[in-house]
């Protein structure tokens, strides 16, 4: 018998470090023990103590409150990133899969052609072009990133609409419109809440990836990526500066990606090869 989703330890686990993270983005500025931006140049580099427990970088801010404030940076874009990214694909999936012939094709030639690139380098190409800034991080992630919500979503309009449901509201008279909103969507959004999931993991990736390479938000705010391209000149001396932000990376990566494995499970969505 397929265990539920809360009776997998690592699902809840998993939940629970998603929900502190979320904690942190929106009331940083009350659990941040000190002021993020504030400079002690007396202590720079220092490790971890019981005033400062994640240390403090090279300009002796506090390393935690900086984690803290920068869960902000990623949860945002990362959210941002996956809504709109939906939004596009299940827009443009949906017109494809339903209406076929040269639509279809058009779009999908389309599709083929942006996953030639490979999107972390896209994505650096226009961030470059449209500047470092959270909003541009976003609209960089986006243009690739709805590619993959419109081929699934394409992939299960060309199924459903063939089932005896939609062929009965189409007898009915039913509008094109109201077949894809009332029918046919609710039934292909299961694979992409599994998609979203993964891809709400990728985007903190890409967007520590971005400000890694001084692309994403800009100093002095905090970023994930940015401390690790901080703390890389001090990784002999002061490893804490790239330990504590790299933890922060990999913990919430692996909550979003066993959430994706449980709703996948849950669903008894099987991958086709």
């Amino acid at each position: 018998m397929k265990k539920g989703f809360f009776n997998k330890k690592s699902n809840i686990f998993s939940l629970l470090i998603i929900f502190l993270f979320l904690c942190c983005s929106l009331f940083a500025p009350l659990i941040s023990p000190h002021d993020p931006y504030e400079i002690h140049l007396d202590s720079s580099l220092r490790g971890p103590s019981r005033s400062f427990p994640c240390g403090q970088d090279n300009l002796g801010r506090d390393v935690l409150s900086r984690l803290i404030h920068g869960s902000r940076v990623s949860m945002t874009v990362s959210i941002a990133t996956v809504s709109v990214s939906l939004i596009i694909g299940i827009l443009i999936g949906s017109i494809a899969g339903y209406f076929s012939g040269w639509a279809d094709e058009l779009i999908m030639r389309l599709i083929d052609i942006l996953l030639a690139f490979p999107g972390i380098l896209l994505a650096i190409a226009l961030s470059s072009v449209l500047g470092p800034s959270l909003k541009n991080i976003v609209i960089a992630l986006s243009a690739i990133g709805w590619t993959g919500y419109a081929r699934i979503t394409r992939a299960q309009f060309l199924s459903i609409r063939e089932r005896d449901f939609v062929i009965a509201a189409k007898s009915s008279g039913a509008s094109a419109g109201r077949i894809i909103i009332k029918h046919i969507l609710p039934n292909a959004l299961s694979p992409l809440l599994v998609e979203a999931s993964f891809g709400m993991a990728g985007a903190v990736v890409a967007e520590g990836a971005l400000s890694f390479l001084g692309l994403g938000i800009q100093p002095p705010y905090p970023s994930w990526g940015s401390m690790l391209g901080e703390g890389r000149d001090y990784l002999l001396i002061a490893s804490h500066l790239t330990i504590f932000p790299g933890i922060a990376i990999m913990a919430i990566v692996l909550a979003f990606n066993f959430i994706g494995d449980g709703l996948r499970d849950l669903m008894d969505i099987r991958e086709t090869k």
